[in-house]
């Protein structure tokens, strides 16, 4: 129990002495959003938001840290390669100009819905403090909520092929759309990967069908920036999500979350269930930390019992360091890894509650 726990963390404590997170995502928060944003009937649920992210990256197994919106300066963002902006509506022309460096510096971003739409004191801007950044302008409006509207997932109609924010959804012609979404006009091209299907009427029965199967709507702004990635949607995707738990949602923003961030991420967790993934790095050492969160109440507690699951791991060792031993700190059970291609890969079985991956470098 608790004490058992205890012990191994005492015996272990030189892989606990953390000197940086080793995540590559950062999720940003806003406390001067979550104050004073809410009052107009499409803002309401604000943490919604915030929540729908956090469940997504959870799901995809992407270890990332939590970015205050006060710490944006470039020291701060310099681990990160991806932030994400969970409707971060409030934002100061200096926290824009912060962002838009990041980008700059090659740097990705994936924004939702009002995101840049307010300065610092909630006041309603013209345009978006990031409209160079997504590509789009603000066109005076928000739409919802949305009955009956649907989100047209399709191919590229030169190539046939789906772009990579469409990966395991290539079966699916429409989704369920957003509850709200913010009335934008691109400014650059952009590729056309899930289009709007405009909302129709619920009732009668004789009246319920689309009268626009289709449009050229996008739903999704996809671009390069310099080195960096740019994911806009003006739907409130990660809102929605949170509220009603599609699985397409889930995809489609852990799918975007990959494409933005365009790199091999440092850890790889296979098999079932739900994992929490962190990275660290120590004085000599690295440490994967895996949390089993597979239990019939997930992120709220109690545990009403613990599920043991099979995983496979597969780890990157930092670049012009030499590999000693791997361990299983919480376990104790010996490690059974292979190293290849400067890549450990090793099971974990029967992963009760946590574990705790060490390699030790020098």
């Amino acid at each position: 129990g608790i004490e058992q726990l205890y012990q191994s963390y005492y015996r272990n404590e030189k892989y606990l002495r953390n000197t940086a997170p080793l995540a590559r995502v950062g999720v940003v928060y806003s406390e001067q959003t979550a104050k004073n944003y809410g009052e107009k009937a499409w803002q309401k649920n604000y943490p919604d938001h915030g929540n729908g992210m956090y469940h997504a990256l959870v799901e995809d197994r992407l270890p990332f840290e939590m970015v205050n919106d006060q710490l944006l300066d470039a020291a701060t963002l310099k681990p990160f390669k991806l932030l994400i902006l969970p409707n971060i509506a409030f934002l100061s022309k200096k926290q824009c100009d912060q962002l838009r460096q990041f980008v700059n510096n090659g740097g990705s971003l994936v924004a939702t819905y009002e995101t840049s739409l307010y300065d610092e004191a909630g006041q309603l801007q013209k345009d978006f403090g990031l409209a160079d950044i997504f590509g789009v302008s603000y066109d005076q409006a928000v739409e919802g909520p949305m009955k009956n509207s649907y989100l047209r997932l399709k191919s590229e109609a030169s190539t046939g092929k789906f772009h990579p924010v469409l990966k395991d959804l290539e079966d699916a012609y429409q989704i369920i759309n957003t509850t709200h979404q913010v009335q934008v006009q691109p400014k650059t091209t952009f590729p056309s990967p899930v289009t709007l299907v405009p909302t129709y009427p619920d009732l009668p029965m004789e009246d319920l069908y689309p009268r626009q199967p289709e449009t050229s709507t996008r739903e999704l702004y996809l671009r390069e920036v310099g080195q960096g990635r740019v994911a806009y949607f003006p739907g409130d995707l990660d809102r929605t999500f949170w509220q009603y738990m599609s699985s397409d949602h889930g995809k489609l923003l852990r799918n975007t979350f990959r494409w933005a961030l365009n790199e091999e991420p440092m850890v790889e967790v296979k098999g079932p269930g739900i994992i929490d993934v962190t990275t660290w790095q120590q004085k000599s050492s690295v440490t994967v930390h895996l949390v089993n969160l597979t239990n019939p109440m997930m992120l709220k507690a109690p545990f009403r019992e613990l599920i043991p699951v099979d995983t496979h791991v597969s780890i990157r060792v930092p670049p012009n360091k030499k590999l000693t031993a791997v361990k299983l700190l919480l376990s104790e059970q010996k490690a059974d890894y292979e190293f290849k291609n400067n890549i450990v890969s090793l099971p974990i079985k029967q992963l009760s509650a946590h574990e705790i991956i060490a390699l030790d470098l020098t």
